[in-house]
């Protein structure tokens, strides 16, 4: 006997042991499991009078709300695909998603409706635009719709291999490609996930990760399926964080290392008594040892750091403690934290292979690429076979991220491919460098590329954002850089800027660094 390994099972399983358990707190609203459910069915049933079907696509722009939440579960319960689309894009990201993505309805927040209210007639095939707050002339009002629905829909058989969900990448450089997840990605990752992260019953959850961001890391189904509670986020303030972690008595949470940062060095005065004991998973980017370490031995929490894609439904590797780590010094422990880890038991199979298409040696030196294959990675790029051929082609998923292995097995990234910088025939690593200058006291962000350089080729240029009323000059940054580092991966050039630059999910636009379209620079 078989049955499809889909996420619905959690809801299934958690809807009926845990009916009258908090399943989510937004605001002032608390609902229980068992009314979490049934206003996920009311609007699975008001979809299917919509003439929503098996296979169609709903689309929703939105933050961390529960609508958001419900539509995880409300859209896939009937066979449709959800499109949980990025709310930081432009307008004309919209458009291109929506149309791409061939979404017959379209759920927007009373934040976005703004931006996508003029571009309306520029989707043509929107049947329904559903404003999930904020209903306006034009729009229909989604809680009116829900409670106008009753609970009862016709519930197809799905098979693991139908389409969950299509996530857009961010477009950095070319626009955003539909990256077509199944239900049995998404089942297999949760279950990797609480299998290496563990979380139980009576565990709550904060929503700092935006749920469209590769759904949520699988948090979506995730945090049902071990029936904790969704405790509700709509913007990353770090103010209102510390204050929901204190009051709904918060013990886990996912961040990117941009919000990482963010919380380390939020004031005492702002932050507040702070409960330990919070374990944080990080991923999205390489987190600096420095960071990790902050918020272990100031804030008492425990951050374990994964890797993966959206491609990858995301997490193939988990930097999973062992009992030798923890006699570690802080330090060491926690630059061994900052490394990407090993597979996850349901993620498949990691290599990092060489040039030759072998995998390179566990010496921590020799640069590969990460490529994975197996039960998480995506059926394809939608309506881009030439993509989906050139990522995966040859039966591996080839991840652009340069790596070594370490002789334990544990994988660390160097830098992205293209970021690796090249300098008298050396290879730097900008991560390495960007960890080193984010130890310095007055350093809260750092990205580093390579600039041309008429000897070397090539040399390291740092883009530094000072804390709050700190104060350093390019020089002391580069001599601290040279104390800490070879002197030939130390950076050359030194830019202060108030910002960086970032895609929407919180990734630092290199590119944009690299043609000198930095942010712009302090006096």
């Amino acid at each position: 006997m078989e049955t499809a390994l889909s996420p619905l099972e959690f809801a299934r399983r958690t809807r009926r042991l845990h009916p009258q358990r908090e399943a989510v707190v937004d605001g002032d609203l608390r609902l229980s499991y068992e009314e979490f459910f049934d206003r996920c069915d009311r609007w699975s049933a008001a979809l299917q009078s919509m003439g929503v079907g098996e296979g169609d696509r709903v689309a929703y722009i939105a933050p961390n709300t529960h609508a958001q939440l419900e539509s995880f579960y409300a859209v896939p319960q009937i066979g449709a695909v959800l499109v949980p689309v990025n709310y930081r894009l432009t307008a004309e990201d919209f458009v291109y998603i929506v149309n791409h993505s061939g979404a017959r309805v379209l759920c927007v927040h009373a934040d976005q409706i703004p931006a996508v209210e003029p571009v309306r007639d520029r989707m043509p095939g929107v049947e329904r635009f559903i404003a999930l707050e904020g209903a306006r002339d034009g729009w229909e009002d989604y809680e009116t719709l829900l409670a106008a629905s009753g609970p009862e829909f016709t519930r197809p058989e799905i098979d693991e291999s139908q389409l969950l969900t299509l996530n857009y990448t961010s477009g950095t450089t070319a626009r955003p490609k539909g990256v077509m997840i199944t239900h049995r990605n998404a089942y297999l990752n949760s279950v990797g996930t609480l299998l290496h992260l563990r979380m139980d019953v009576g565990d709550r959850y904060l929503w700092t990760l935006p749920m469209f961001h590769a759904n949520g890391w699988t948090y979506t189904w995730t945090v049902t399926a071990a029936a904790a509670t969704h405790v509700c986020l709509r913007a990353v303030d770090p103010a209102r964080a510390f204050e929901l972690i204190r009051t709904e008595r918060i013990s886990r949470l996912c961040a990117a290392p941009t919000v990482l940062i963010m919380l380390a060095n939020t004031p005492a005065e702002v932050r507040g008594e702070v409960p330990p004991g919070v374990h944080v998973v990080t991923a999205g980017a390489s987190p600096a040892a420095a960071t990790i370490e902050r918020l272990e031995d100031e804030l008492g929490w425990t951050v374990t750091h994964v890797y993966g894609l959206t491609e990858t439904a995301p997490f193939i590797t988990v930097c999973e403690p062992r009992p030798e780590h923890a006699g570690l010094a802080a330090r060491d422990r926690a630059a061994l934290k900052a490394r990407q880890g090993v597979e996850l038991i349901t993620s498949g199979e990691l290599r990092v292979l060489g040039e030759d298409g072998g995998e390179v040696p566990w010496d921590g030196a020799t640069i590969g690429e990460i490529a994975v294959r197996g039960n998480v990675v995506m059926a394809g790029y939608y309506n881009d076979p030439e993509a989906t051929d050139r990522a995966m082609g040859d039966g591996w998923f080839r991840t652009g991220d340069a790596a070594v292995t370490h002789p334990d097995g544990y994988v660390e990234i160097q830098d992205r491919i293209k970021d690796v910088i090249i300098s008298g025939g050396e290879n730097i690593s900008s991560i390495e460098v960007e960890g080193v200058l984010l130890r310095h006291p007055s350093v809260q962000e750092a990205a580093v590329v390579g600039v041309p350089h008429e000897k070397w080729g090539e040399t390291p240029k740092a883009t530094i954002v000072l804390r709050d009323g700190a104060s350093a000059t390019a020089e002391e940054i580069i001599a601290f850089a040279r104390d800490h580092l070879a002197h030939f991966k130390a950076p050359t050039s030194v830019e202060f800027a108030d910002r960086l630059p970032k895609t929407a999910t919180g990734k630092i636009q290199k590119y944009v660094l690299r043609k000198g379209a930095s942010a712009v620079s302090r006096q």
